[in-house]
């Protein structure tokens, strides 16, 4: 490598004994940085396919040995061999051209990447390497030949038979490396035991269910590890097209619905599967066929598991990407998922000052997780409980230690606080998820719901106007449509007051951009319904359900922060929806008496005979049938996947701030009666403690559902609307 410094310097040499001002000098000054920049590419191209060579020698020596044998047998196949013993001169010239074409390998093949890859690993796109590789070389030796003997000797149909015999040489070699994976009749799985039966105690046979990708990510996992003892007998798919067919060696036995018939004819085969994998979400074979599939295989004695994804989040490293876990009830109510603009996502987040209120919640720390992912300039995590606060800081030091993060032990009900945070980080996008939530809770204690979700969220949108955030994003809830409790009541002021001041940057043309984000429950969040359910099956019952036909709309707390995410990122970098609210796309509402017997059932017991479910009544402020859009909603058509718009009628912001101020002092006070009464002026349909007991009426016209009562036109929410608009309302204090 010491001839790259000398020939470097050479040049420098050249260039000093250049006159001064000369054209010469000034044109060698242009060129001599572009001249050294290739030189060093060079040389670290070359000293990476020296090192590569290093690494497979065997295989180095073995391709150039298949170059000669493929020239070789392409001259035979073309001249025959009787021939080019009758013609010396031809053969010599021929002898020449091959020594030619191997040097011409031995410098092509390593620096085209033919050694800089671990071909253990190989795929179809690394057949490109191989293909660049023998088009490089048999174009320079046509060039070297046309200069040399103008092709005379060397017929033209010799190069096209020798380039296919390389690339199948090469191929095959590469091939070699994977050899351990290649069924002979039946497929070999670990340690080099074939199919054939379950005599191995240790060896656990599996029915795979779902045929897909991912059933053949996992099957090439297991064909590569040496110590895993589970074996698949077969595949159920619910695509009949693939009956009959086989997955890596696997046959497709059948479809999901046939599960008993399988395991019989396994069984007759001394093959019988000791556990069922669900390949994906067990909601994409169809709720009916997966909950009969379970009650099979729990009658029949057989486990039931689900494949973790390589690509789901796991705390713990060295984690098995493909191990296996049990059946939750989120695997039965997921969805297909909307597809996602990740790119929309990652250009909102990118480089931004991101702070969340509520960050270690449920939505706030998955909020987090998937913010910190995208790469922002800094997070700032603001909690007022210190034990979720201090998880979720540890939880992101852990897995995402080079995000610049900073926790903030406070309460949004501190505007002072709030605006000292604002002001030290100056945020350029801040999430609010920030909020008292159970509805039984709030609608004891008014006061608090007031305090926190109306002017907690009333604090941090000041804060964010004041100090130059560029958007606000308020994640509120399906309970303050038709709301019949204080936490959907207060939820539904903190949407109106984002909503005026969303509409009056559209008015001055400045400001940020205040979005609300509304959607049903999450799955699995802190106090919610499934873990109070896990919590009763494990003391052995009874489940409660307040009422055998309450509804309510799911969705996995990660759907619901993606499509957040999403609409966010639109709405920003789109300017969608002034003014409007972005409703996420929650599918069909779920009965809830539905859910407790899905979670005996996976929990192998029998609805209503082993574990009982007890009817308690619905309590104040809960309704029977949650709805996503309110009656004075104007509804509209969203471009973001998932995501639907709904336009509330709007309340003036000097009107909301008036009565802010009220609901703060009586709420400070523990004036509980005039707090609930300055809700009631500002929404009218607002009735404390009272509980809707009918589901809404349906619209047969329209075949839409429509809340049971309806206020009339110009009734008093508009007439504040309007009185206001005019300045001369002011609501009794």
């Amino acid at each position: 490598m010491q001839r790259f410094y000398d020939a470097a310097k050479a040049v420098r040499d050249s260039f000093l004994m250049l006159p001064r001002g000369g054209a010469a000098r000034s044109s060698a000054k242009m060129l001599l940085p572009v001249f050294g920049a290739a030189l060093d590419i060079g040389y670290r191209r070359l000293r990476g396919a020296v090192f590569s060579i290093q690494k497979y020698p065997a295989l180095y020596l073995a391709d150039l040995g298949s170059a000669g044998v493929a020239l070789a047998v392409a001259l035979l196949l073309r001249y025959g061999f009787a021939e080019l013993s009758t013609r010396p001169e031809t053969a010599s010239v021929l002898l020449w051209s091959g020594a030619q074409y191997l040097a011409i390998c031995a410098i092509i093949f390593p620096l085209s990447g033919l050694y800089s890859r671990n071909w253990k690993y190989g795929s179809i796109s690394d057949l490109l390497i191989i293909l660049r590789a023998v088009l490089a070389t048999s174009l320079l030796l046509i060039s070297l030949l046309f200069f040399s003997t103008r092709l005379i000797d060397m017929p033209r149909s010799v190069v096209p038979m020798q380039s296919l015999l390389l690339i199948a040489f090469l191929a095959a070699a590469r091939l070699s490396f994977r050899a351990d994976e290649i069924p002979l009749a039946r497929p070999v799985f670990k340690n080099g035991r074939r199919n054939k039966g379950m005599g191995d105690d240790h060896q656990v046979p599996l029915l795979l269910v779902g045929a897909g990708d991912a059933a053949e990510l996992y099957l090439r996992a297991l064909a590569r590890d040496p110590n895993a003892t589970h074996v698949p007998v077969a595949c159920l798919d619910k695509n009949a097209d693939q009956l009959g067919m086989s997955l890596r060696g696997v046959p497709i036995a059948g479809r999901i619905e046939d599960f008993e018939q399988v395991v019989a004819e396994l069984q007759q085969a001394n093959r019988r599967p000791r556990h069922v994998v669900f390949t994906e979400a067990p909601a994409n074979f169809g709720e009916t066929a997966s909950d009969e599939l379970l009650r099979s295989a729990e009658r029949l004695g057989i486990a039931v598991s689900r494949l973790s994804q390589p690509t789901e989040f796991k705390r713990a490293k060295g984690d098995n990407p493909y191990e296996l876990r049990s059946v939750e009830l989120t695997d039965l109510l997921e969805r297909p998922q909307a597809a996602l603009d990740r790119e929309a996502i990652a250009r909102l987040v990118r480089g931004r000052r991101v702070l969340i209120t509520g960050a270690g919640g449920s939505i706030g720390s998955e909020l987090t997780a998937q913010v910190a992912a995208c790469e922002p300039a800094e997070i700032v995590l603001v909690d007022n409980s210190e034990y979720n606060l201090y998880s979720i800081d540890m939880t992101l030091a852990e897995t995402l230690p080079n995000v610049t993060s900073r926790s903030y032990l406070c309460s949004v009900r501190r505007s002072q606080r709030v605006e000292e945070i604002f002001e030290r980080h100056r945020p350029e996008l801040v999430f609010h998820a920030a909020a008292l939530k159970h509805v039984p809770m709030v609608q004891m204690n008014p006061r608090e719901g007031i305090l926190t979700n109306v002017i907690g969220t009333m604090n941090v949108a000041n804060a964010a106007k004041k100090y130059g955030t560029l958007a606000m994003v308020q994640i509120s809830t399906d309970k303050v449509v038709n709301s019949t409790s204080m936490m959907g009541a207060t939820k539904r002021l903190a949407e109106l007051y984002c909503q005026a001041l969303d509409l009056q940057g559209l008015e001055t043309g400045k400001g940020p951009r205040f979005m609300t984000v509304r959607f049903g429950n999450v799955l699995g969040s802190s106090g919610s319904l499934i873990p109070l359910f896990k919590r009763q099956l494990a003391r052995g019952g009874p489940l409660t359900v307040t009422d055998p036909c309450m509804t309510r709309f799911f969705m996995t707390i990660r759907e619901a922060v993606e499509l957040t995410l999403q609409a966010s990122a639109y709405g920003f970098e789109k300017q969608l929806g002034q003014g409007e609210i972005f409703v996420l796309d929650m599918g069909e509402p779920v009965k809830i008496i539905d859910i407790a017997r899905r979670m005996i059932r996976l929990a192998g017991f029998t609805p209503d005979q082993d574990i009982e479910i007890k009817i308690i009544g619905c309590r104040p402020g809960e309704k029977l049938y949650e709805e996503l859009f309110d009656e004075t909603d104007k509804r509209i058509t969203s471009p973001v996947p998932g995501v639907l718009g709904a336009v509330p009628e709007p309340i003036p912001l000097p009107t909301l701030r008036d009565a802010f101020a009220r609901l703060q002092r009586h709420a400070e006070r523990g004036n509980d009666p005039a707090v609930v009464a300055v809700m009631r002026e500002l929404l009218p349909r607002y009735e404390h403690e009272a509980a809707m007991t009918k589901p809404p009426a349906v619209n047969k016209k329209r075949g839409r559902l429509q809340p049971a009562r309806r206020s009339k036109p110009g009734g008093p929410r508009r007439q504040i609307y309007q009185n206001s608009a005019r300045g001369g309302l002011r609501l009794p204090d």
